[in-house]
């Protein structure tokens, strides 16, 4: 028991403003810690490591046998776990554990910004049988903690608990020290913590978009194959009026399943579930014939003219050839959806210095040369009157951009506005230790 507490109650609120021990009152060891902690939390180390850091060298400082961080979520309602260390085996109170702070005494701290000292955790729990973060605590053999709120700009984002396994730990000069730390924690807790917020946030987002594409895209088809038996008679003669509401549905249909396609493209990438399986391939054969196949029904509806010029004797290039249908997909879509009607579309190979050079190019209204930084970014569409006619996501050329990435090689866009457009991508015939580098670099 503390010297300084003759009596110190079960459950105390200690004011900062209050205290006796000023941070003048550290000693040289103590403020050595402390202005290691600046150091490393300047130095952009990650929030693990700053926090092992602060495990490891404040032990011997003042009883610690374990450290916690919470933050605040859903308005200031709940608290979450979200790391924890101690010196022994089992935690029991681990991350993503959360309660509702309206009933718990952490609603005082949060209200206060005082700290919060549990002298002997155990009889605390026979108070407050219905405390489970106490009796997770108390299992652990945690018989004595502090919380102090970590602030930014006076704001509360969250706590920072030490916790004793002896009853009765924790003076008012330990309360000192704590707050002194948690304010070099602070803000580089809350960067740190808003990044991770942000990144699961990202995944849960294109999870989300991946089931939601994904269950679409069967009733759709559904749909669109009984929307083509209609309107070419199978199941009896239609009248002229009833073939065109057809040919509309499908052409709705049509749209969507492509929406669709781009979306579970952009999710698998983004999820990282997409992993480069490259053979050597007739890219002709395994890539531009089937891509051609699958807009050949959109070619003919605006009777545009393709020109095939991919050399017959090109030789086999490594790549994946169900990514490189991606690509090709997304631009000769492209070419047929902003070209003009009867206006042609060509595909042309080349193989220049142990490379594969594609260009597609198409007779359209182009895009005007400074706006060329809003191609193959995420969600970007280009703002000119004649192509913002055509509905799009911005999707397509974004994951064309990326699969070109992974093998590899590079992507470009020009154009003459008013007239064409044109992309060019270039991928290496033969995959090197480089190129898988500089791959899982990227999607790292």
């Amino acid at each position: 028991m503390n010297e300084q507490h003759s009596s110190p109650p079960l459950l105390e609120f200690v004011d900062p403003a209050r205290l006796e021990i000023k941070p003048a009152d550290f000693s040289p060891r103590e403020y050595r810690v402390l202005e290691e902690v600046n150091r490393r939390v300047a130095s952009g180390e990650t929030l693990h490591q700053v926090m092992d850091f602060v495990f490891e060298t404040t032990r011997d400082l003042f009883p610690c046998d374990r450290i916690g961080l919470a933050f605040l979520q859903d308005n200031a309602q709940r608290v979450v776990a979200h790391w924890a260390r101690a010196d022994y085996e089992p935690l029991m109170l681990t991350k993503g554990y959360a309660q509702d702070l309206r009933g718990s005494s952490l609603y005082a701290v949060l209200k206060t910004n005082r700290v919060r000292i549990i002298n002997d955790l155990e009889v605390y729990l026979r108070r407050k049988p219905h405390s489970e973060s106490t009796a997770l605590l108390v299992q652990e053999g945690v018989r004595s903690s502090m919380t102090c709120p970590l602030l930014v700009e006076n704001r509360p984002i969250g706590f920072l608990f030490r916790s004793s396994r002896k009853p009765y730990a924790y003076s008012h000069r330990e309360t000192a020290l704590h707050l002194a730390m948690a304010e070099r924690l602070s803000q580089a807790v809350e960067k740190a913590y808003r990044i991770e917020e942000l990144e699961a946030a990202n995944r849960a987002y294109f999870e989300m978009l991946g089931f939601v594409s994904h269950e679409l895209k069967s009733p759709l088809a559904s749909v669109f194959m009984d929307a083509q038996v209609l309107s070419e008679g199978y199941l009896g003669e239609l009248s002229p009026k009833q073939k065109e509401k057809t040919k509309q549905i499908t052409k709705k249909v049509e749209y969507l399943l492509n929406l669709v396609r781009e979306y579970l493209d952009l999710a698998r990438i983004e999820g990282g579930e997409i992993r480069l399986n490259a053979k050597p391939v007739d890219f002709q054969k395994a890539v531009v014939e089937p891509s051609f196949e699958i807009i050949r029904a959109q070619i003919e509806a605006k009777n545009i003219q393709f020109e095939n010029q991919f050399p017959a004797d090109a030789p086999p290039i490594e790549c994946d050839p169900d990514l490189m249908k991606i690509v090709m997909v997304n631009l000769l879509g492209n070419g047929v959806k902003y070209g003009f009607e009867n206006g042609s579309l060509r595909v042309k190979g080349e193989i220049n210095q142990g490379r594969l050079c594609v260009t597609v190019r198409n007779s359209g209204p182009g895009f005007p040369p400074e706006e060329r930084q809003r191609l193959f970014r995420k969600f970007s569409r280009i703002p000119t009157p004649e192509l913002m006619k055509q509905k799009g996501t911005g999707v397509g050329l974004y994951t064309t951009w990326q699969i070109i990435q992974r093998h590899g090689g590079t992507i470009t866009a020009s154009s003459a506005p008013g007239e064409w457009a044109e992309f060019v991508f270039e991928i290496p015939l033969h995959r090197e230790s480089s190129t898988e580098d500089a791959q899982e670099v990227g999607q790292k």
